[in-house]
């Protein structure tokens, strides 16, 4: 794989994961099982009235790509960016599209938004609302002292950035106050980061990732939690619905990251991983979305299966910003041009 093969099967694996889960979101297992029998969810079924739909977290996902790259465009032409506020304006972008209504002007320039799609409300997180509607500007930190996975679930394309850590964490801290909130999506960004630049294993990208940034203050529990799981792994441990149950429901952020990295880590191929990541009595679409990004940034998007990319909702869009992060940084000098000026309309830097 070239490395925008690896973007495209990452965003597009985390987008395929989302959809499989969206439909039993909201239930237990149980439920889960007396609908679609004892194996569990295993296919596409419509959710929102649509088979293959994507939720508010590929939707947020997307703008916090805008952000990095109209981030890079202002500071490439600028001289000077404050990422985390270029990031903070595009998820004001997205909270336009639930109907919001931000305390500061907000941009509606670019192509993303003017994508007809995400103009959905896909049941979006309550704490990400509640913290766009109470910023009043750009870069604002939440007040609160959530550590939701509403941070966690959206910060993938943080990945391939040069800070991607410090990215992550400093985007999740927009919405989720509590240090878990954040250090996990960071943490999480910086695994995809090593597997796309290392090309190491999985368990290789978790257990440096630890080592760089484990002993920080507030990451306790997302320390404590991928142990148990790196510990599972070493054990054999399958995961089932029980089992993921034990870790949690994946409502917050280290136990979607730790049920996402553990379904990952024994998965034998990405339709496994992401069915034993979306069958359990807890956050599916979330904690699908997170083992599809996983495995598809390692095995690409020839290991998705065909019957999901074909059916998966926001495809053409995902495919063209997975490009745009691999091209935009490498194409966009800062220059009057007409390479240039193509750019700046698709990704306006201010």
């Amino acid at each position: 794989m070239n490395r925008v093969e690896r973007i495209k099967g990452c965003l597009l694996g985390g987008a395929v994961g989302d959809a499989l889960g969206a439909p039993v979101e909201f239930f237990d297992w149980l439920a889960i099982q007396a609908k679609f029998g004892p194996g569990g969810v295993s296919d596409f079924v419509p959710a929102y009235g649509v088979l293959g739909a994507v939720t508010d977290d590929t939707q947020m996902m997307l703008f916090t790509a805008e952000g990095l790259l109209r981030a890079f465009v202002r500071g490439s032409s600028r001289g000077i960016c404050h990422v985390p506020s270029v990031i903070h304006h595009a998820l004001q972008r997205w909270y336009l599209t639930q109907g919001g209504q931000p305390a500061m002007e907000v941009g509606q320039d670019g192509w993303l938004i003017e994508q007809p799609a995400l103009w959905s409300r896909r049941a979006p997180g309550m704490t990400c609302l509640s913290a766009l509607r109470g910023s009043l500007q750009f870069g604002d930190l939440a007040a609160n002292d959530s550590k939701g996975c509403g941070g966690v679930m959206r910060v993938a394309p943080c990945a391939f950035f040069g800070n991607a850590f410090e990215y992550a964490a400093d985007s999740a801290r927009l919405t989720h106050g509590h240090p878990t909130g954040y250090l996990a999506a960071g943490l999480f960004a910086d695994i995809l980061q090593r597997l796309d630049q290392s090309r190491c294993s999985l368990t290789q990208a978790l257990v440096e990732s630890l080592e760089a940034h484990g002993r920080l203050p507030g990451m306790a529990e997302t320390r404590s939690i991928l142990g148990t799981v790196l510990e599972l792994c070493r054990a054999g441990t399958k995961p089932t619905p029980d089992g993921i149950a034990a870790l949690g429901g994946g409502w917050v952020a280290e136990e979607a990251l730790a049920i996402g990295l553990w379904c990952a880590l024994m998965a034998d191929s990405f339709e496994q991983g992401v069915i034993w990541a979306v069958n359990h009595s807890g956050d599916s679409d979330s904690t699908g979305l997170i083992a599809g990004h996983l495995l598809g940034i390692q095995l690409g998007v020839e290991a998705i299966p065909t019957r999901w990319l074909n059916q998966l909702e926001l495809r053409e869009v995902i495919e063209q910003v997975a490009e745009d992060l691999e091209q935009v940084p490498q194409q966009y000098c800062g220059q009057d041009g007409e390479q240039d000026d193509a750019i700046w309309a698709r990704y306006p830097g201010w």
